[in-house]
């Protein structure tokens, strides 16, 4: 089975400003990828060279096996931007039904409610845009991201205007298209959500790659912190299996100990040192 997208040395040039410098990145069937990276790291154009909206410099795009601009390719994919407009007349179900004759699906008002459901808004069906708050709109925008049933999906910034609980909607969400073998591209600045759901995660600056891998094999331990009668000692090198050597050399200087703990590092911490490390 080819990948769910598969991109390959992509670049993309505006004039003299360089949005992407050959970038390469798998999404298998199934997996959920974080896109991370600063502001104007050339997340965004990736993503819409993904789905076709945008024409690539050079490289190459495929989704499912197809070129990503293909009729093929766009059949199978579903995506929603960062900074999207619905109408404000239409009520929730009539944005899926417009959506639904884009796609050209047929799963007609069985495929609306279900999608509805699945974001929490079935009681908002009628419901005008207008009258929706931010988030409610976020969460439809992910209902019409869905519509047609692609194996690819594109979601850019999904979570940014939900609140908690929204959060958790969508993390729930994205397990179930796990589940079902659909394959996600998760572009976000919550890096804390993305460490909680992703399978990988793939940090972009500058337009080029530069680090990947699972997130728990990116995070790096923060150190030891001991606690003492004088005070907390920190030793940002060490490690688990230091600690009782660390111990005892403290209690041999005389040190009375009230504790000690391995400093958890996360996403967020080897984020901003790869792209601090970049920038300086």
């Amino acid at each position: 089975m080819p990948d769910a997208l598969h991109v390959t040395a992509l670049r993309k040039t505006y004039g003299s400003a360089t949005a992407l410098a050959g970038v390469d990145l798998r999404v298998g069937a199934g997996e959920l990828v974080g896109l991370l990276g600063p502001n104007g790291a050339g997340k965004s154009t990736l993503t819409k060279i993904a789905c076709g909206l945008v024409q690539p410099t050079g490289g190459h795009v495929e989704v499912l096996g197809h070129p990503c601009a293909s009729k093929s390719a766009r059949s199978k994919t579903g995506y929603l931007a960062e900074l999207f407009r619905f109408p404000g007349w239409a009520t929730a179900d009539e944005v899926l039904v417009l959506h639904q004759r884009l796609a050209r699906s047929d799963g007609g008002p069985d495929e609306r409610a279900r999608l509805l459901a699945l974001v929490e808004l079935s009681a908002a069906a009628g419901r005008r845009v207008e009258a929706m708050s931010k988030g409610m709109q976020q969460r439809l925008g992910i209902a019409q991201a869905l519509v047609g049933d692609p194996r690819l999906v594109l979601l850019d910034e999904p979570t940014s205007a939900l609140d908690p609980a929204g959060r958790r909607t969508v993390r729930e969400l994205l397990d179930g298209l796990r589940e079902r073998g659909v394959a996600v591209l998760l572009n976000s600045h919550l890096l804390s959500e993305v460490e909680l759901v992703c399978d990988r995660v793939v940090i972009v600056d500058r337009g080029a790659t530069i680090a990947e891998g699972a997130p728990a094999d990116l995070v790096v331990a923060g150190g030891v912190e001991i606690e003492t009668a004088s005070g907390l000692k920190r030793f940002p090198d060490a490690g688990r299996e230091d600690i009782p050597d660390l111990i005892g050399g403290l209690v041999a200087e005389g040190e009375r100990i009230y504790g000690a703990r391995v400093v958890a590092g996360s996403l967020e911490d080897t984020y901003l040192g790869l792209v601090g490390a970049q920038e300086g």
